[in-house]
């Protein structure tokens, strides 16, 4: 544990941190990084186009016609009846919008709200690693204890058998991230089959982070748990506005749950946030029955996977191809042996790109000589990035 002692004049006072392991973000790191250099910022996840103008007019309007102070807890009524028809359309399942749906302040609220309904003290958590960074922070918060299985580089595979070693009767919960963050891999129906096995053997639940549901290539389906009724019977399925209509700074996401579920996880959400940013709300409920926007998104960032690699294909860079997500990951072991901390330092300042080192993915710190990059970007912005990383 970490002490901190604050002092005023002769008064003092000892804080013991509760994440005494965790600083600023990599994110925040190397956007500021980016920034300092005038670097091409490829690192943290957001488009540097703007949302669809018809949107920012609904806000507007929604604005101008009042719809200024709080919003329901749970979410605006024709928000969660919009999502609920999606849900039904894209997966055949049906969640109640009074009792199942809830709108918040963003997918990482949605993640943590989920997380602390369920962990308790000294509950075991399976993470998959490498994880999103705001999993193990949330779950030791709650008194849980991480326990990490690895993805193998380079094919970023779940192995199942590993899972099932790592469970105990003290396991609560399974932390699921498909399309995953950082690696752009994706559940397939093998993936699904064994977890469902597991499921009807063992008690647990699981918070699955799909907010990235509409960003699947190459003709394959999104793996929703709430596809399959044994599995969302004990999920919490976290959506994203914000990945969804390239609005991450808007911050508005939900969580789709059983009734019992859902109840535990509003008295967390209604004390974190209590609501949601209500004329987005509005705006967002009108303008989802615009669904070519989602249907077409995932063509949308094909396309733009597709430019950034054959831009790199004279590199000497090794692409491990996305299936899912804007975010790419190269192999850089035959232009340096630096850790990929250092390296994507570097990048930075003598190149001119910016990345994320994935190693921050992983409690062990693991590198295997990687980097990720975000192709939410214009195409003249992959572009120039390609020919800087080609000159490497």
């Amino acid at each position: 544990m970490a002490n901190i002692i604050l002092r005023h004049g002769e008064y003092s006072m000892n804080i013991v941190s509760k994440l005494p392991d965790v600083g600023t973000t990599i994110f925040s790191i190397m956007t500021a990084l980016s920034n300092e250099h005038g670097a091409i910022n490829l690192s943290q996840g957001f488009p540097d186009f703007d949302v669809n103008p018809e949107i920012i007019s609904l806000i507007e309007k929604y604005m101008r016609m009042g719809y200024n102070q709080y919003a329901p807890m749970q979410g605006v009524p024709l928000l969660r009846e919009r999502i609920s028809e999606k849900v039904k359309e894209l997966y055949g399942a049906r969640y109640d919008p009074e009792t199942e749906i809830t709108v918040t302040s963003g997918a990482t609220e949605a993640l943590f709200a989920a997380i602390t309904a369920v962990v308790r003290e000294s509950d075991e958590v399976i993470v998959i690693e490498p994880a999103y960074d705001s999993y193990v922070p949330a779950v030791k918060l709650c008194g849980g204890v991480p326990v990490f299985v690895r993805m193998s580089y380079p094919g970023y595979r779940i192995d199942w058998g590993r899972v099932e070693n790592s469970l105990t009767a003290k396991t609560r919960l399974i932390i699921l991230n498909s399309p995953h963050n950082p690696t752009g891999a994706v559940l397939g129906e093998d993936d699904i089959s064994a977890l469902r096995e597991l499921a009807s053997r063992h008690e647990f639940f699981i918070v699955s982070d799909e907010v990235y549901e509409h960003i699947i290539f190459d003709g394959a389906a999104h793996e929703s748990m709430s596809r399959y009724p044994d599995l969302a019977a004990r999920s919490f399925v976290i959506g994203s506005f914000g990945k969804t209509y390239h609005a991450t700074g808007w911050k508005i996401g939900y969580s789709l749950a059983p009734a019992a579920l859902s109840r535990e996880f509003r008295k967390v959400h209604q004390y974190l946030t209590f609501a949601t940013n209500t004329p987005i709300q509005h705006a967002y409920a009108e303008f989802m029955v615009h669904k070519e926007h989602y249907l077409g998104l995932g063509e949308f960032y094909q396309k733009k996977r597709d430019l950034f690699l054959s831009g790199i294909a004279g590199s000497s860079f090794k692409a491990v191809p996305s299936s899912g997500t804007y975010f790419q990951m190269l192999e850089y072991s035959d232009i340096s042996t630096e850790r990929d901390r250092d390296f994507s330092k570097r990048l930075i300042k003598e190149h001119g790109v910016a990345s994320i080192p994935p190693s921050v993915f992983y409690s062990g710190g693991d590198d295997s000589h990687v980097l990720r990059f975000c192709f939410a970007k214009r195409d003249e912005t992959l572009k120039e990035a390609a020919l800087k990383l080609c000159r490497i």
